[in-house]
């Protein structure tokens, strides 16, 4: 168990999210008490879903590998469910769809079992040609192209990426003494968390100019470059704490993970335009669904990674 191997910085990082978790909780205590009139169940539905994901997150993380792997897996099926709920599928690809979903177990297999080799191949070659092929014995030409598409895309986004973040805690502690593989874990979850929550503000106080007005009408380049520096100075500022990266070292993770959110998010706001739904679900009582909270960590999740990897691993 991984809980009893806990650096004082992992601890120290802990103590600080539920700090954030408490102000966050009196804030919205305290603004419906002085303004009585305004309507804040939105805000209070979203502080106590952030309670109950972190929640979830920590006790995951503390019960060790199996249970981590297995958690995170259960968050991609749960994220390609969604997915394939929204997107048109047809009739006739029922039993593909039951391999994408029956590829999550096997694919979660090579992140415990470490096998790195196959973990990156499986989804992107193995079942980049199976999922076609099983189409072939269907038999059915009409949407062919646009329904394989759609499935690529789903399992690369929902399982492959996301994937990535199970698979930081199989790396060697060794080389992380300072804050092991959660302390990893904890570095990208909370500076992906982190850059959304600092474009939204910086957003709101300088944001003028938009950047996709089409797509998403609140993201302004204040707000994503404001986000970015600001996620920059947090990277480097944790990295030397949560993970082998130096400071310098962590101000290039910022700047990849920064931006990478950004896309992520803009990624899935472009798919609900097309698709004309405002959430994915109402699975996350104010939060939407569960692609509209994991939507920044399908891109940066596995640049982080690789960024990590080809530095120390």
């Amino acid at each position: 168990m991984f809980g009893k191997d806990l650096s004082l910085s992992v601890i120290s990082a802990l103590i600080g999210v539920l700090v954030l978790l408490v102000i966050a909780s009196g804030v919205s205590i305290t603004l419906k008490r002085l303004r009585p009139n305004n309507d804040y169940q939105e805000l209070r539905q979203r502080v106590k879903s952030w309670w109950l994901m972190i929640a979830l997150v920590f006790a995951a993380l503390l019960m060790g590998k199996g249970v981590s792997t297995v958690f995170f897996g259960f968050l991609s099926f749960l994220a390609l469910k969604e997915f394939l709920s929204i997107v048109p599928t047809r009739m006739t690809d029922r039993r593909v769809i039951l391999w994408l979903y029956l590829a999550i177990p096997v694919h979660y297999y090579w992140v415990y079992a470490e096998w790195y080799g196959m973990f990156i191949i499986f989804i992107p070659v193995y079942l980049f040609l199976f999922i076609p092929t099983r189409m072939l014995l269907v038999g059915e030409t009409e949407g062919f192209i646009r329904s394989a598409a759609r499935y690529h895309w789903a399992v690369m986004a929902t399982v492959f990426c996301l994937s990535h973040i199970p698979y930081l805690l199989v790396l060697p502690a060794s080389v992380n003494p300072a804050g092991g593989p959660i302390g990893l874990i904890i570095y990208l979850l909370f500076l992906t968390q982190f850059n959304d929550v600092a474009q939204y503000v910086w957003g709101k106080t300088l944001g003028k100019r938009k950047i996709a007005p089409l797509i998403s009408p609140n993201k302004t380049w204040g707000g994503f470059l404001g986000g970015l520096l600001t996620t920059m100075a947090a990277a480097a500022l944790l990295a030397e704490h949560l993970t082998p990266l130096s400071w310098q070292e962590g101000l290039i993770a910022g700047a990849i993970i920064g931006p990478a959110g950004f896309v992520g998010d803009l990624t899935m706001s472009a798919v609900k335009r097309d698709l004309k739904i405002k959430d994915t679900s109402q699975l996350i009582p104010g939060h939407g669904g569960i692609l509209d909270r994991l939507d920044s960590l399908i891109y940066s999740s596995p640049l982080f990674f690789h960024y990590l990897y080809y530095l120390k691993y």
